[in-house]
Formats: C-alpha cells, sequence, structure tokens
C-alpha cells in the first residue's frame, strides 16, 4: 500500500520541487499555447518556487518517501492570490503530480491538505482557477466536491483561458 504525506517544502528542495511542476505540467503539454510555443514565462514561473514561497505556503507531497507532486497554499493576505478576493477565501494553485505518481491519490492528498488548511484558518471558502483542458484536475477538484463557476472565468494573459471552480466550507 502507497503511502502519501503532504508537507512544506524546505528551501533546499525549492530547485526539484520546480521542476516537479514544470515536468507534470510539461508532460500534459499545459506549457505550449495555442499557437504551439512553448510557454517559458510560466514555465520560469511555476519554477520560481523561492519566489512563491515569500508569500504563500508551497507543499510538497511525498509518495513511500519520495517527493513527486507539490502544490502553492495562498490563503488570506497571500499576494499569490488570483481568485481569493476577500479574506474569507483561499485557493491554490500551480499543482503538479509527476506523471509516474498519477493515480496514487498525490493530487488528492494535496487538495485535502488545503482543504483541511483553509478550514483550521476558518475560511468559508476555496477558489481555484484550471486551464480547460486539464480534465483529471478537474475530476480531483469534483471528488473534492468543487463546484464549476463560469462567473470565476477569467483570462491572466491574452490567448489563455482559465476556468473557475469554487467550494464552499
Amino acid at each position: 500500500m502507497t503511502r502519501v504525506r503532504v508537507r512544506p517544502a524546505v528551501p533546499p528542495e525549492h530547485p526539484r520541487v520546480g521542476e516537479i511542476v514544470v515536468e507534470a505540467y510539461s508532460a500534459e503539454g499545459y506549457l505550449v499555447r495555442a499557437d504551439g510555443s512553448y510557454d517559458a514565462s510560466y514555465a520560469a514561473k511555476l519554477a520560481d518556487v523561492a519566489s512563491r514561497a515569500e508569500g504563500s505556503e508551497v507543499l510538497v507531497a511525498e509518495l513511500d518517501g519520495t517527493v513527486v507532486g507539490t502544490v502553492t497554499w495562498c490563503g488570506a493576505g497571500s499576494p499569490m492570490r488570483e481568485l481569493a478576493s476577500h479574506d474569507g477565501q483561499g485557493e491554490f494553485r500551480m499543482l503538479g503530480v509527476l506523471p509516474e505518481a498519477a493515480g496514487n491519490g498525490v493530487a488528492s492528498a494535496m487538495v485535502r491538505w488545503c482543504l483541511d488548511r483553509a478550514a483550521e484558518d476558518g475560511l468559508s471558502e476555496v477558489v481555484i482557477s484550471s486551464l480547460p483542458e486539464m480534465l483529471p484536475a478537474h475530476k480531483v477538484y469534483a471528488r473534492h466536491d468543487f463546484v464549476r463557476r463560469p462567473d470565476l472565468d477569467w483570462s491572466p494573459v491574452p490567448g489563455t483561458e482559465l476556468v473557475g471552480f469554487s467550494r464552499r466550507l
């Protein structure tokens, strides 16, 4: 039986954590723009874990002791929040799992951690955004009772459309 543990990333892990999320997104084609070009700018943002850790909580997921996933938790006041518009909301971003670890509950464990943290902090809602083609992630969100929220859809840059989801607590 596999065991997944979610914990804060420590600074010496930051370079590898950045590689993990870039690899996870790349493997699924999420870093390819509509015109077919590679989005090096967003890949660099994903890889920059140290900057994210300054204003949010970067977490890792270990599968049997090996780091195979990461997510960034953006609680109340985090400058990394994109959709959360008031202090009763939190959000998570940049969730990625190495392809070889998919199907082992790694993403679900990270989502559960974020929901538990939101509840501990007394938040009323968690909001998230995703690329429309991130269907495996959407299935994970649905399993955790997130609902599709078209009113939260937005575009961070021209040519990139994101869809919104929320979960009331």
